[in-house]
Order: structure tokens, then C-alpha cells, then sequence
């Protein structure tokens, strides 16, 4: 396993849309393995193979247990309820803006060996499937939000969160 370098928005792999996973095999395991070390070692929970370069559709999410889910070729079937939240993306370090997503997200795809399975989550989770998926496609989070926090607005953000959980 290996870290990869995260692209930068601003990089044209993250405009364009990634090509189906066609073959499983020690290639894809190994792009895998690195997309989790690289999204382990970068503090994030999701992690798409354009942001390391490569068109291909895959990603990692980390869902609220800390388990690393390998999504190769997703696809969301269902969304249900909504909610609005901070969203931040490793491809644009720094930088976070208030995003409305699905409040619940169920994914079919495939796992490493091209077995299909589909895995349903809400809140953070349901929200880093959208986000990862909308990567494989050619999209940044920042197109869902009308503008990009400064430092104060984060902090104010981040206080009245802590306010509302007390």
C-alpha cells in the first residue's frame, strides 16, 4: 500500500467522468487499498479515484463506525428525506460551504472482486455517498453551494453546532 496524491480542484480529472471498472483484478485491489491509506493518512471520510488521478469509478467512504466502505462502479438507487449541513472535499483543502443532500442513501455496486451488494446509510454517510458519487461524474461539492465559507463564518458555524448539541 502507498499514499497518493490528492489532486486539486483545478486538476481537469476532477471535470471529467470515469470509465467503469471492468476488470477485478490485483490492479484494482491495489488502487483500493492505496485510496484507503491515502484517506486514512488525510483526516477525510470519502475518497474517489479522481481525486488520486485515476478515471476510474471507484471510492472509499468511512461511514459513522469507522468502517471503510469500497464502492467499484456506484450507482444510487434510492434517497429519502433531506438534509442541509457543512461539506467540505480533500480536493479543495480548506474550504467548506452549507449543502443540501439526502437525508438517506442506499448504493448498489460492486466490491473488489466484482461481487454486487448494496449498503443503505443516513446523515454524514448518506452524505459522502453523494458527494464520492458525484466525483466519478465529473462534479465538486462546491456547484451545491452558493458560496465558500471564510474562517469566521466557519467558526460562528462550528460554535452555534456545538451550541445546538448541548
Amino acid at each position: 500500500m502507498a499514499l497518493r496524491k490528492i489532486v486539486l480542484q483545478g486538476d481537469e480529472c476532477l471535470t471529467k467522468v470515469c470509465r467503469p471498472v471492468t476488470e477485478f483484478n490485483q490492479r484494482l485491489h491495489t488502487l483500493i487499498d492505496d485510496m484507503k491509506e491515502t484517506l486514512l493518512d488525510s483526516g477525510g471520510v470519502g475518497l474517489a479515484a479522481p481525486q488520486v488521478g485515476v478515471l476510474r469509478r471507484v471510492c472509499v467512504v468511512m461511514n459513522e463506525d469507522e468502517d471503510i466502505i469500497e464502492l467499484v462502479n456506484p450507482e444510487i438507487i434510492a434517497a429519502e428525506g433531506e438534509q442541509t449541513g457543512l461539506e467540505g472535499c480533500l480536493s479543495i483543502p480548506g474550504k467548506f460551504g452549507i449543502v443540501t443532500r439526502p437525508y438517506t442513501v442506499r448504493v448498489r455496486a460492486q466490491d473488489r472482486d466484482g461481487n454486487f451488494f448494496e449498503v443503505e446509510d443516513e446523515e454524514l454517510t448518506a452524505r459522502c455517498f453523494c458527494h464520492e458519487i458525484e466525483h466519478l461524474d465529473g462534479h465538486l461539492f462546491v456547484e451545491h453551494t452558493d458560496h465558500l465559507m471564510t474562517e469566521e463564518e466557519l467558526e460562528e458555524y462550528m460554535n452555534r453546532q456545538e451550541e445546538d448539541e448541548e
